[in-house]
């Protein structure tokens, strides 16, 4: 059975200065699913994502989150960047609540709501440590709870993971996917890892060409989490090959 559609890229066009970088994206995200945007450098993909967070008006066509337009209207879905942006002069409890005291909520209220939260993503004790003083997939735990706080509906990952050794990439896959099925969050994915794609993802659009276009939708027929061989498998190898033969 189909669940909810949370999140609807209707028909989005965008140029810069007369040169068109997007032409007629649509893309869906449905509740609880983690869907990936695969594509090389400069086919639109950053650009896509600053039109669904709205911070940045398309030329034509529209956002819809559980049907309402918020097209060019920013706070309405979670955006990350592929570096942490943790600012180092304020603890790990004030970096989180930073969405919560822009919303409004007084300092006392957004520390008590983050801590709240530092069990579920892994941060236990860290509270009042600086960004200086956790490793690199702490760093993007922390991130990724700040994301969460600022719209607990729909995140926008940017390579989020990409600065990351091998080892810690594969850990941080696993808990963040463990994350996402506890809380329902649904996550819009951006990579130009194709072992990560088909890792982690329910469905891969493939945005090619310039202009950017999605050119194909890849449905990966295999529950997550997936098992951390089954990048050995022949079905992965399959997926794979499609895959590069129409980037």
């Amino acid at each position: 059975m189909t669940t909810p559609t949370k999140l609807e890229v209707c028909h989005v066009s965008k140029s810069f200065d007369g040169r068109p970088i997007l032409q007629d994206i649509s893309i869906t995200l449905h509740e609880g699913e983690l869907v990936c945007l695969l594509g090389i450098s400069g086919s639109g993909k950053s650009t896509l994502f600053n039109i669904i967070s709205g911070l940045m008006q398309p030329d034509s066509g529209r956002i819809l989150l559980d049907g309402r337009d918020v097209t060019g209207r920013p706070g309405h879905v979670s955006y990350m960047l592929q570096k942490d942006l943790l600012l180092p002069y304020r603890t790990i409890q004030d970096n989180v609540a930073l969405p919560l005291l822009l919303r409004g909520e007084d300092k006392k209220t957004a520390r008590a709501h983050a801590s709240a939260m530092f069990d579920e993503f892994g941060l236990p004790g860290t509270e009042q440590q600086y960004p200086a003083q956790l490793s690199g997939g702490m760093r993007q735990r922390a991130a990724l709870l700040r994301t969460y706080l600022f719209s607990q509906d729909v995140a926008l990952l940017d390579e989020p993971f990409s600065a990351l050794d091998t080892l810690t990439k594969s850990s941080i896959h696993r808990w963040y996917l463990d994350v996402m099925e506890h809380i329902r969050l649904s996550t819009f994915f951006i990579t130009h890892d194709i072992d990560e794609a088909i890792l982690l993802s329910d469905r891969i659009y493939l945005l090619t060409g310039s202009p950017g276009r999605i050119t194909d939708e890849i449905i990966i027929r295999h529950p997550r989490p997936r098992s951390t061989d089954f990048s050995l498998t022949a079905d992965f190898l399959t997926y794979k090959k499609q895959i590069l033969a129409r980037l």
